[in-house]
């Protein structure tokens, strides 16, 4: 075979191998046009993965180790409605760990993975950072102030917006509080009230307590504590004050510190009165406040419902309907306080 004759073979073998080539260009396409159309984009721009669940952000306050009891009632609550944690639903769970200036990083966080509901625990702070993230995904707040007077919802009948949630109205429990603790003390003692000068909601719960104080002839106390230190040193005040019982205030971070909190009112014996049962189921002498693990499962509930179509906006903030009075009898013994009939009989509990 001559030169030209192999170029000759060489570029019949080159237009046939182009023009098979070709067809089966033509043939594949028009395959996948046959399939519906959808795939043919697929070489040039990957299609956006969709969620194999729905996804919930938990918003937390604190570390882990202190949310046990609102992680385990949250999960009752959103598997009322079929959602079980792993299987049909993920949570994306953000703590801030008593760092309230880390919540709106983790707020964006949340926002950036697109999640379908946030969930905030157990304060006004977590709740306002997920407020200023979003305006689009449905949040639902636990907290213990009124949400309209902080401004996280328009009515408590009718939310508006993208925020619902419980409320304790904690701090609207103060006054209460105090007077229960003041038949307690002898009259013309001086009463104190430890509050968390890093909580927003903080500047205004003491002016109304005060004022009620002096209205019994009580002296009153403002005592700061924003730290595990500065709760130490609150309680040397106490004692330098000669303070004859105290209000600890509702706040994430005494929250976290309960252990230490009931054992420093031990310390420096004064009579002490908390907001949630789980204080005196530790030690402490007396609680007054509503169930917060109903309250936490609430919030579950109204996940649930989020997940399942409902709309914040038409959810009305829930409010608690029962409070319990909780006394620690061995507590009021080692205290050497003889309790009140009165007091007595409007316990809904007395552990001895």
């Amino acid at each position: 075979m001559t030169e030209a004759s192999r170029r000759a073979l060489c570029d019949r073998f080159r237009v046939g191998h182009a023009l098979a080539f070709g067809v089966s260009l033509v043939k594949r396409r028009e395959l996948l046009i046959a399939l519906g159309g959808v795939a043919v984009a697929w070489p040039l721009a990957p299609r956006a993965q969709q969620k194999a669940m729905p996804e919930i952000g938990f918003l937390g306050d604190l570390a882990p180790d202190t949310a046990t009891l609102a992680v385990s009632m949250f999960r009752q609550g959103i598997a009322e409605f079929g959602y079980d944690e792993g299987r049909n639903v993920a949570i994306e769970y953000r703590w801030a760990e008593g760092r309230f200036d880390r919540l709106p990083a983790l707020a964006a966080e949340l926002v950036e993975r697109k999640v379908n509901v946030i969930a905030t625990f157990v304060g006004t702070p977590a709740a306002a950072a997920a407020k200023t993230a979003t305006s689009t995904i449905p949040i639902v707040f636990s907290v213990g102030v009124d949400p309209v007077a902080v401004g996280l919802v328009a009515s408590l009948a009718r939310p508006g917006g993208n925020l619902t949630g419980v409320t304790n109205f904690g701090t609207a429990l103060l006054p209460k509080r105090l007077e229960l603790l003041s038949e307690l003390v002898p009259p013309n003692s001086a009463i104190a009230m430890l509050v968390n000068p890093n909580n927003p909601a903080a500047p205004g719960v003491s002016a109304p307590v005060g004022e009620l104080a002096r209205a019994k002839g009580l002296q009153f106390h403002l005592l700061n504590a924003g730290s595990e230190t500065e709760i130490e040193t609150a309680f040397e005040m106490l004692a330098q004050l000669r303070v004859g019982g105290l209000v600890i205030t509702p706040d994430p971070m005494f929250n976290s510190r309960d252990s230490q909190l009931v054992a420093l009112a031990a310390r420096y014996a004064v009579p002490t009165i908390y907001y949630r049962r789980e204080f005196v189921e530790g030690g402490g002498l007396i609680s007054f406040g509503p169930s917060f693990a109903a309250s936490f499962r609430q919030v579950g509930v109204y996940a649930g419902r989020i997940l399942k179509g409902a709309k914040p906006a038409d959810l009305p903030v829930h409010q608690p309907t029962k409070f319990e009075l909780v006394i620690n009898l061995k507590t009021a013994k080692a205290l050497r306080l003889t309790l009140p009939e009165s007091l007595w009989a409007r316990a809904d509990e007395v552990i001895e």
